[in-house]
C-alpha cells in the first residue's frame, strides 16, 4: 500500500508546477492625444460620461478625470422636476430603478436619491416594499 502511495508521488525530477496567477488589478488604459481629444469633443457635443466610457472602453469615471485633468467644465445632469415626476410615474408602473434611469439619461441612484426626496416608497431587488430602518420597531 505504501508502495501504490509512492508511484502517486511525481518523481523528483519533475519541475515544479508554476505558481497560480492571481488577477491583478488592471492598470487603466491609457487613450492618446487624438482619442482624449475626440473624448473631449464628444463630451462637448453632448454625450455624457457614461456613453463615453462605453465608446473608448474607458470607467466612467477615468473619463471624468481625463476631462478635468483637460479643463473641460463638467455638466450637471440630474433630472429636472418634471422629469423626476416621470421618475415617479414609471417608478409606480413598476419600471426597475436602472430601466428609468436608462429612460432619463442618469444612473439608477440619482432616481432613488429623487425618489426618496418626494417620499416615494421604494421596491426591494424582489419587488417587495422596502423596510426602513424606523419600521422596525
Amino acid at each position: 500500500m505504501l508502495e501504490q502511495l509512492r508511484e502517486k508521488l511525481p518523481s523528483l525530477d519533475t519541475p515544479e508546477p508554476t505558481p497560480a496567477k492571481h488577477d491583478r488589478p488592471r492598470r487603466a488604459r491609457q487613450l492618446d492625444h487624438d482619442k482624449i481629444q475626440e473624448l473631449i469633443a464628444g463630451y462637448q457635443s453632448g454625450s455624457t460620461v457614461y456613453e463615453l466610457g462605453d465608446r473608448f472602453g474607458i470607467e466612467r469615471r477615468t473619463v471624468s478625470s481625463i476631462l478635468q485633468r483637460h479643463g473641460v467644465p463638467m455638466r450637471r445632469r440630474g433630472l429636472s422636476p418634471e422629469q423626476v415626476d416621470d421618475a415617479i410615474h414609471f417608478y409606480n408602473l413598476g419600471w426597475s430603478l436602472a430601466r428609468v434611469g436608462q429612460r432619463l439619461g442618469v444612473d439608477h441612484v440619482t432616481v432613488l436619491n429623487k425618489l426618496r426626496e418626494r417620499g416615494v416608497p421604494t421596491r426591494d431587488t424582489h419587488g417587495r416594499p422596502r423596510i426602513e430602518a424606523g419600521d422596525l420597531r
